[in-house]
């Protein structure tokens, strides 16, 4: 008899409770410091919340969820199904992955944790090959397996507003941001699977907005055979910057005309040591 496979992951992948409901999957919220206060990601902390206290110079610092608010979700999930692909974020950019590892170990194979370094629009688009792949009959094993294999098939590059913001997180010196932000810089950072790097300076952003233009399409024909077979998903993703982000979406279409490509507000984990102001240019093979 087929398995009832639950898919489960964390609010690091831009999933709503409400789209969760929608796409039947499980969300735990991710948990948020701020001035010492406990908050949780979509349940008592909307994005325009977040950034108003972000905006407002809170010290704002990101947790992973405790292991009792995962058992608890996994016991639950498992009065009504069978087994569990529990899909955390990049386990290069939290140790939440970890903690879900060790946790699985008591549940006898029947949750299965993936690994899979994506994080936002990109570990989404996880969830949703996850949810096919039960659809078309894998076990748990096999969802993670094959996830697993894919693990470094995507990509995510994030063109700031400012760099006010890796300045607290202590990501770059005072002096280099000061400076950064006289020259108006708009640095281009990069998401490959394990972790936040820098990956170019541009003065403008129309300059900005070209280099990760150019980077995606290197992508797509050096590292993923040039979307042969329509498999590639192309993402929009922004805090706080919807028009630019639609405005954007239009330039792109220019260079890959008929793609699908959605726009979605970039995760409050990465928003936290971005600010607002940011536009990004993801992708990520799907499965087919």
């Amino acid at each position: 008899m087929e398995k009832k496979i639950a898919v489960v992951t964390d609010s690091n992948s831009g999933i709503t409770q409400a789209k969760a409901k929608e796409m039947g999957v499980y969300v735990l919220p991710m948990p948020f410091m701020i001035d010492g206060k406990e908050y949780f990601e979509d349940i008592n902390l909307t994005i325009a919340e977040f950034f108003e206290k972000l905006k407002g110079d809170c010290n704002i610092s990101t947790s992973q969820p405790s292991p009792a608010s995962i058992t608890d979700l996994w016991d639950k999930v498992l009065e009504e199904y069978d087994e569990i692909v529990h899909i955390p974020m990049s386990s290069g950019l939290s140790g939440a992955c970890q903690t879900a590892v060790m946790l699985s170990d008591d549940y006898d194979g029947k949750v299965q944790v993936v690994n899979n370094q994506r994080i936002s629009v990109t570990q989404e688009q996880s969830v949703r090959d996850a949810l096919e792949l039960a659809k078309a009959g894998k076990s748990a094993e096999e969802i993670k397996e094959i996830l697993e294999n894919r693990k470094f098939e995507s990509s995510i590059y994030i063109m700031l507003d400012t760099l006010t913001y890796l300045k607290k997180g202590g990501r770059i010196t005072p002096a280099a941001a000061a400076l950064g932000n006289l020259l108006k810089l708009k640095p281009v950072l990069q998401i490959q699977g394990e972790k936040l790097d820098a990956f170019a300076k541009a003065r403008t952003i129309k300059q900005a907005k070209a280099t990760m233009l150019d980077a995606i399409q290197k992508d797509f024909k050096e590292r993923f055979n040039n979307d042969e077979d329509g498999d590639m998903g192309l993402f929009i993703a922004h805090t706080q910057n919807y028009d630019a982000a639609v405005e954007f979406r239009e330039e792109v279409l220019k260079v890959f005309p008929g793609k699908d490509i959605e726009i979605a507000d970039l995760s409050l984990s990465v928003s936290c040591h971005i600010g607002p102001g940011a536009l990004a240019l993801a992708c990520a093979k799907c499965v087919k």
